[in-house]
């Protein structure tokens, strides 16, 4: 098994923190996935870096277990007024075909999940994180 982790804690841009996740697992996968990312290096981890890492592990696991076969993972990411948007989009099956779990970390970091089929097949979860000064306040 191939080793990119990264401590997340060093970790302050969400594209070298998402493909340091994703990256090992893919390699892992008994099947050949393609991953196609477009995450501006520029966005900052918007949240805790470990619970933020978590998340996309648990999320990419999910997405792993609907491409048996292979596939296509495409991630995206934006900011957006409210905080930052990451969409983890795969060729599986659609979304109200799957028994997806909610991680317990999202909660944890008050980020928000939601599920949708992509137009060329299989699903999307898109994750909304808060900004990091709306996060804090909710903490507080």
């Amino acid at each position: 098994m191939a080793n990119l982790w990264i401590d997340p804690t060093a970790c302050k841009s969400l594209a070298i923190l998402v493909e340091s996740v994703i990256a090992p697992m893919l390699m892992d996968h008994p099947a050949p996935v393609c991953l196609d990312m477009e995450v501006d290096s520029t966005i900052e981890v918007p949240t805790d870096p470990v619970i933020t890492a978590e998340l996309i592990r648990s999320l990419t696991r999910q997405a792993l277990e609907e491409m048996a076969d292979g596939g296509d993972l495409t991630v995206t990411a934006c900011e957006t007024p409210s905080g930052v948007e990451l969409e983890m989009a795969d060729t599986g099956v659609d979304a109200q075909d799957r028994s997806y779990r909610i991680p317990m970390m999202a909660a944890a970091i008050g980020a928000q999940l939601s599920w949708q089929n992509c137009p060329q097949g299989g699903a999307a979860v898109t994750v909304t994180f808060p900004r990091r000064d709306q996060s804090l306040r909710q903490v507080a």
